[in-house]
């Protein structure tokens, strides 16, 4: 692949397009989710069992839907799960249209998206890799969280907004997204998958080649189980935003601005991940991040929404510049006909307990107080920074310029 600047790369551009619509339909729904169920329910315990279901298929998919990308075609798979994910939605907009939404439904819709998400994100490594030179992931990676915080910053106000016009109508945008992804994916013309050698290992070998790859470098382990553990943060604590917003008497407007200030410095962190590649070792990055969970102890002094809400702020800062070197690294070295099974393998292992954050996170303020709840979490948040900065992988943590072997020096974005 010739070396044009990512911004002049036409199938990397229409697949950050698709993204970019599919991420804001669903970062729009993500504040909608609980306004629904606290409409329908009042009760933040049922609002957390919405959100878990939601990200429980990352944890039971994984594995299965990596094997699947390494496979099967990976674009058709991926135009599947959206399409999936239009009939599910779609079908969630009618019934509250209808008056019809028992929290049931709304779980079993929640989870029926996040199980079309599983498949999406296990063939999408492989996409991402087939339309980006090597050298360049990094910056690609940075450039994908960059568009998740730019729709961050205005998916989450706008799911507040439109939920106060009608319930249905965020769902109607995430339906609608979800199409144009399609649309997107079918305009690519760059195979998402090399040439593949005929497979004649049992299933169960393949499934666990994925993790025996991944298991055997001890910098990928580890930051997957780091990651685990902020996956199960991130959550809980944005969900515990949305609650205590309202048992605060903040609107839904007020409560997706306070959702979209995070995605405000999602966006600010990508354009300086750039920056932060070049001046600091991949170790620094890392453990920069894991220390600003911490912060979260603040709303235990003076429990405000907004205290808590600031407390997140420098975390976003960071989070795209430990995305880009760690999801750039790990792409672009994993070999192409094991990347979805070993793409599966991490998100099994970073995204195992990710959905008991928003569980616990309902479960606690319901049944105690918020500063008992986030307490929790902080607690976590000491556990997370004292692991990554004592570990020796990440002591060990490999340099960027691994990848020059790959291709030329990292461009920027511009």
């Amino acid at each position: 692949m010739s070396a044009v600047p990512l911004r002049r790369n036409r199938d990397f551009v229409l697949l950050q397009a698709g993204q970019l619509l599919s991420t804001a339909g669903t970062q729009t729904s993500s504040v909608a989710y609980p306004l629904l169920v606290l409409a329908v329910t009042h009760s933040p315990a049922k609002t957390g069992v919405v959100a878990f279901a939601r990200v429980l298929p990352y944890t039971l998919f994984a594995l299965p839907a990596g094997a699947a990308a390494d496979h099967w075609n990976r674009k058709r798979l991926m135009i599947l799960a959206d399409a999936a994910r239009v009939i599910a939605i779609g079908t969630l907009a009618a019934l509250i249209v209808a008056d019809t939404t028992p929290v049931a439904v709304i779980a079993i819709v929640a989870f029926v998206e996040g199980s079309g998400a599983a498949l999406f994100s296990a063939a999408y490594a492989g996409a991402l890799r087939s339309v980006v030179p090597a050298w360049q992931l990094p910056a690609a990676a940075a450039a994908q969280t960059g568009r998740q915080a730019a729709v961050r910053l205005g998916g989450p106000p706008l799911g507040g907004a439109l939920f106060g016009l009608a319930r249905s109508l965020p769902f109607v945008v995430d339906a609608l997204s979800y199409a144009f992804s399609t649309v997107s994916l079918i305009a690519m013309r760059t195979p998402f998958q090399e040439e593949r050698a005929r497979e004649i290992a049992s299933l169960r070998t393949r499934l666990t080649e994925g993790f025996r790859y991944l298991w055997s470098r001890p910098f990928l382990r580890t930051c997957a189980c780091l990651f685990g553990l902020a996956n199960f943060l991130g959550p809980g604590v944005l969900l515990a935003v949305v609650i205590i917003g309202r048992q605060q008497g903040l609107s839904g407007g007020q409560v997706g601005a306070l959702v979209a200030s995070f995605g405000a410095c999602l966006l600010l962190g990508s354009f300086l991940s750039s920056f932060v590649r070049r001046v600091l070792p991949v170790r620094s990055v890392l453990v920069l991040e894991l220390w600003t969970w911490v912060g979260c102890a603040g709303f235990v002094v003076w429990p405000s929404v907004y205290v808590l809400t600031a407390a997140l702020l420098p975390t976003a800062l960071a989070i795209p510049s430990t995305d880009s070197v760690v999801h750039g690294y790990r792409i672009a070295m994993t070999p192409d006909r094991l990347l979805g099974r070993a793409e599966a393998a991490w998100d099994t292992i970073a995204l195992l307990i990710a959905p008991l954050g928003p569980l616990l996170a309902g479960v606690l303020l319901d049944v105690t107080s918020p500063r008992v709840a986030i307490a929790v979490f902080a607690a976590s948040g000491v556990t997370l920074a004292v692991w990554g900065t004592l570990s020796p992988a990440i002591r060990a943590a490999p340099s960027l310029a691994e990848l020059d072997a790959a291709g030329e020096p990292e461009p920027s974005l511009s």
